[in-house]
């Protein structure tokens, strides 16, 4: 990566505190919502497209509509800048159905088990699983702690 590009976490906490909230950089979802009828093996091949053309690491987000933690997730990222930020500049992330309607069961066998959801799995751009990340642990009562989810992007960055 060329020394001269800006690190989006950083400006996205600087334009929070100027009170820029429209300028505030929003993470890239290859598949933005959890859809029973999409093929997830499809969704996957592209965000590997994506993500080796942007040289992004690929956060599978496995949950769906009826997952209240999941739309926890998704609107805790959307109020803190500093993380739509990180995931934005590190991360194309893909989201993956599991309910009723479409377990996803022969996608979701390649890798680990899921204790629970929302659930993420880091992958490198070309695909191959890096980790596996219960999203309890990023929890901090009846949210997301910043700290942790900053550190754990961190960690898995590239």
């Amino acid at each position: 990566m060329m020394q001269s590009r800006i690190h989006l976490a950083a400006l996205a906490a600087t334009l929070a505190l100027a009170g820029c909230q429209d300028a505030i950089v929003q993470p890239v979802y290859s598949v933005h919502d959890y859809d029973p009828s999409r093929d997830a093996a499809a969704d996957l091949a592209e965000t590997i497209r994506l993500a080796g053309n942007e040289n992004k690491r690929i956060l599978l987000q496995v949950g769906g509509q009826w997952c209240g933690w999941c739309h926890k997730l998704d609107r805790y990222v959307a109020e803190h800048p500093a993380v739509a930020a990180a995931l934005a500049e590190h991360y194309i992330i893909m989201k993956v159905n599991y309910s009723e309607d479409n377990r996803n069961e022969e996608f979701l066998a390649q890798f680990p088990k899921i204790p629970g959801y929302p659930h993420l799995y880091v992958l490198r751009s070309d695909g191959a699983l890096l980790f596996s990340q219960p999203t309890a642990e990023l929890e901090a009562g009846d949210s997301y702690d910043e700290a942790a989810v900053l550190a754990f992007l961190e960690r898995w960055k590239g």
